[in-house]
């Protein structure tokens, strides 16, 4: 159901469930000015569940819950990117009741509603540490610092003075998947399948604003007070998935599938976050993305060591979407080199243990950059600053991720 929900009519159960939990630990670092900086990711925990019984010999039902995209990553409050990213942790949801059609003995067609939900919940520096400590220096000439009551000889550092979280829920959405499979042969099977581009709105958002100390309250409040608890508006596309695939059984114990995926993340240009009060206007986001649609390979095998036991294994190819001069680290994306090793057992007929393990290994990206606004600078030209800044990084990803899944089928 999730890869190509024509593939469900040819199954002869009657009934299927089925549920899989994977964790990700993700490990990302990036190197500034010679300085590495670490993630410190929790470990993701993306699920589904599946459901699919037979209507008739030829006409099989389900429904499918999974997580279709998300987002977690965490650089901590005081690096030096956090007026771009500091953490951040996106989630979707998805529901596919799914209808599925054997037409002809060899050909099966299928159709799905998708219906998908999210929630966002992001944290990033309002003003840099650099620009902070350019304000205490112009305020320290103009007498003003002493007047406050403020250490002239203090300065933020590698502080960040002032974070927002910006944290909501998007509306449900509304999509579809289709797709056909086709035996050419007892021993070749061919298949498309695609799944339709949602929208993924957040109609009322909150923020807050955290300060890193009296000192950043003291100045940075009278122009950032009203962003608390303010309400804004965000969306960003879930892309359209288009998967071909072919599978060939050379022995009845072996089977051997690949498949190449196109994912349309052409479609995501910018991320627009924008405040429902016309008074913070000046601090709305616009977050150039321009990312390209991305290919996506994989190639695997099952054997069936006994009635009971199956091994596989399996390699995937997972070309970035994103684009070097707009590299933002809320997604460190890169080209990936994807091993992965897994087995099926069965301690009664019915019932079987699922397992498998994957290695995620990024390719590093050199020299990626991010252009951004400097709310401050742009707002105080007695600063003397540039109201645009460039982040650059040199980055690298790897990831673990173990899956467990159950499965009972009569």
């Amino acid at each position: 159901m999730f890869f190509n929900p024509a593939g469900l009519a040819f199954s002869n159960k009657t009934l299927d469930i089925s549920g899989t939990l994977t964790g990700i630990k993700a490990i990302g670092t990036a190197t500034v000015s010679g300085e590495k900086f670490k993630t410190c990711n929790g470990i993701s925990t993306p699920i589904s569940f599946n459901a699919a019984f037979k209507v008739y010999d030829n006409l099989q039902a389900g429904v499918s819950f999974y997580t279709p995209y998300g987002s977690s990553i965490d650089w901590s409050n005081d690096w030096p990117g956090a007026v771009l990213n500091q953490k951040v942790k996106l989630a979707t949801y998805t529901i596919q009741p799914t209808l599925s059609w054997r037409i002809l003995p060899k050909l099966s067609v299928g159709a799905a509603l998708t219906m998908t939900w999210g929630s966002v919940d992001l944290y990033k520096g309002l003003v840099s540490a650099k620009t902070m400590d350019r304000v205490l220096s112009v305020l320290d000439a103009t007498g003003a610092l002493a007047s406050m009551g403020i250490d002239l000889s203090y300065r933020f550092g590698n502080t960040t003075p002032a974070s927002v979280n910006l944290n909501g829920t998007a509306d449900m959405a509304l999509g579809f998947h289709v797709g056909a499979m086709y035996d050419i042969s007892s021993r070749v099977t061919v298949g498309v399948d695609y799944r339709s581009k949602v929208m993924m709105k957040v109609g009322s958002g909150d923020a807050y604003v955290n300060y890193a100390n009296d000192i950043a309250r003291g100045i940075l409040e009278k122009d950032l007070q009203m962003i608390n608890s303010a309400n804004f508006k965000a969306e960003m596309p879930c892309p359209y998935v288009l998967n071909l695939g072919i599978s060939y059984k050379p022995i009845d114990r072996l089977i051997i599938a690949a498949d190449a995926q196109l994912t349309g993340w052409k479609t995501y240009k910018t991320l627009e976050i924008d405040f429902l009060n016309e008074k913070l206007s000046s601090f709305n986001q616009h977050l150039i993305k321009n990312y390209s649609n991305a290919w996506c390979f994989h190639l695997g095998a099952e054997y069936a060591l006994t009635s009971r036991f199956d091994i596989r294994t399996g390699m995937m190819i997972d070309t970035t979407p994103i684009d070097k001069d707009y590299y933002n680290p809320e997604t460190p994306g890169m080209t990936k080199i994807e091993p992965s090793a897994g087995f099926s057992f069965k301690p009664i007929p019915n019932f079987s243990i699922n397992m498998s393990f994957m290695y995620v290994a990024g390719l590093g990206k050199k020299d990626a950059k991010c252009t951004y606004v400097d709310l401050l600078a742009a707002k105080m030209p007695a600063l003397q600053l540039p109201a645009q800044a460039t982040f650059a990084a040199d980055y690298k990803v790897h990831a673990f991720v173990p899956s467990i899944g159950v499965s009972v089928e009569f």
